[in-house]
């Protein structure tokens, strides 16, 4: 891990994916789902301090009637001015309008934390990182389903993307 950028709060958004009740409860690696909504919930509480974005990220299965218990956000988890956005694939962007939403607000840094770290989070900033935003990883506020799948985003796919660091070491000017 390194040292995060010093981030400008007017260009940063924190991206938290699939953080519901359904998700959080599953067994999971290298820390239990409740310790990742813990982290990512100070880290929120940081960005809604400086003024910068929280969107907030969920999953919705498609072509079913009703999506299954446990899938919206954890409760209390979305606050007022935070962005929320229903996804139907395995990343943030496609078919969301997400990139738009960002561009419109000036967003040109993604932080990302979430649920599962080599599923939603890897294929959300495969694509932002293809769209060219610059990209932070908070690795305390993500897991897997195991061990090996998370440390295999944060020890080789992510540092091609972007920063690897710990959620408080995010900072901004």
């Amino acid at each position: 891990m390194t040292a995060a950028p010093v981030l400008d709060p007017q260009r940063t958004a924190l991206l938290l994916v699939d953080l519901m009740d359904r998700v959080v409860a599953l067994p999971l690696e290298p820390r239990k789902g409740t310790e990742v909504l813990a982290a990512a919930e100070e880290l929120a509480t940081t960005f809604r301090r400086a003024g910068a974005l929280v969107v907030l990220v969920r999953v919705e299965r498609p072509a079913v009637a009703e999506q299954p218990p446990g899938s919206g956000l954890v409760p209390g988890l979305c606050r007022d001015g935070d962005l929320e956005v229903v996804k139907r694939t395995l990343g943030a962007f496609q078919g969301t309008g997400l990139d738009e939403r960002l561009r419109e607000r000036g967003i040109t840094t993604l932080v990302f934390g979430g649920i599962a770290t080599n599923l939603g989070v890897e294929s959300t900033a495969r694509a932002a990182a293809d769209l060219g935003y610059d990209l932070v990883f908070a690795e305390d506020t993500m897991a897997a389903f195991t061990a090996a799948e998370h440390e295999a985003s944060v020890r080789l796919d992510f540092p091609r993307l972007g920063t690897v660091t710990r959620s408080t070491d995010v900072s901004f000017a």
